[in-house]
């Protein structure tokens, strides 16, 4: 008897049964195309250093995640308008502004709090606050620099249209009251300490507005769910980092140095003024009870009443402390 030679199925036909095949094993593994990076935005500033120290020491590449600096927070928010960020830091005024604004955000940890690194700077012969009238102010166009112009000016008896805004990014206000651009400048660490080495006046400070300039790592809403792995990850590396700095600063100077674009023995003095909570403390201070907490609902009525935001917000869900306890 004999049997018909074996035939190959037709090539369309193998392709069919190849690609099947392929599917099918492709199934079997679960394997599904890599997450998007968890893109967070800040600009060069101390209280933000942590965590781009912690990518430059690799603690974000497996996680996802990547920073980007930017210009200003002014520009940070827009990214985040715009969908080109997941998470930023922030002034916690600015998260609310955001959040007036329709960023379904939450604030997941406090970076820092400003104990004196924010203040209000005058060139030499301007030694009194009330002699600010009809000078040139540089002052960042963000609510947190509103918030400081507002105070100082209410401390000096003097009313917004009594001086001239100069605005500026918050990294060149000072370069303003250095070349005779403005006369007084809104300004931070590390520049106040440059200034006042220069002979310019420290005319006001957030020393004397105590818990209203915090700094915050904000999160879209959204990525609680889809990527919590991503913001323990984050949080976390910004901590082990701040415990480095504290434990053995000399180890990671010079990498703060570039970051901050500034020679690394003025280091120090661009932290001076800032109160550094670890994770311990933001648990304090983020709990119902907690300064940052309990003073959201004051923060948010002041912008509205000083005409920041338009309408009241409601930020009663707007932090969640899950990630400073280690508990996502």
């Amino acid at each position: 008897m004999h049997l018909p030679p074996k035939t190959s199925p037709p090539s369309t036909q193998r392709r069919l049964l190849l690609g099947g095949a392929v599917a099918f094993g492709l199934g079997l593994c679960g394997c599904s195309p890599p997450l998007a990076p968890l893109r967070v935005g800040a600009i060069a500033f101390a209280g933000y250093g942590f965590l781009f120290l912690a990518q430059d020491l690799g603690l974000l590449h497996s996680a996802g995640i990547r920073m980007h600096e930017l210009r200003s927070n002014t520009d940070v928010l827009r990214a985040l308008a715009l969908g080109r960020l997941e998470a930023a830091a922030l002034t916690l005024d600015e998260v609310l502004t955001g959040l007036h604004d329709g960023l379904r955000l939450k604030v997941v940890a406090v970076l820092d709090v400003s104990a004196g690194a924010d203040a209000v700077m005058a060139r030499a012969g301007l030694t009194r606050p009330e002699m600010a009238r009809g000078q040139r102010v540089a002052v960042e166009g963000s609510a947190a620099g509103a918030l400081m112009l507002s105070a100082f000016l209410e401390s000096a008896g003097l009313s917004p249209d009594e001086v001239r805004l100069v605005t500026r990014p918050l990294p060149e206000t000072a370069a303003a009251l250095r070349d005779g651009t403005a006369d007084l400048a809104v300004t931070a660490e590390p520049w106040v300490s440059q200034l006042e080495a220069e002979g310019a006046t420290r005319l006001f400070d957030s020393r004397q507005v105590p818990g209203r300039i915090v700094d915050v790592l904000a999160v879209r809403s959204e990525l609680l769910e889809t990527r919590p792995d991503a913001i323990h990850s984050l949080v976390k590396a910004h901590f082990a980092c701040l415990e480095r700095f504290q434990r053995d600063p000399g180890s990671v100077v010079d990498r703060l140095a570039l970051q901050l674009q500034i020679e690394p023995g003025a280091v120090a003095s661009a932290f001076r003024g800032l109160e550094l909570p670890d994770r311990k403390a933001n648990e304090a201070l983020l709990s119902p009870g907690g300064d940052v907490a309990q003073g959201l609902r004051g923060l948010a009525e002041l912008l509205h009443r000083k005409g920041l935001i338009a309408s009241p917000v409601d930020a009663s869900g707007l932090i969640d402390t899950r990630w400073v306890r280690g508990t996502p």
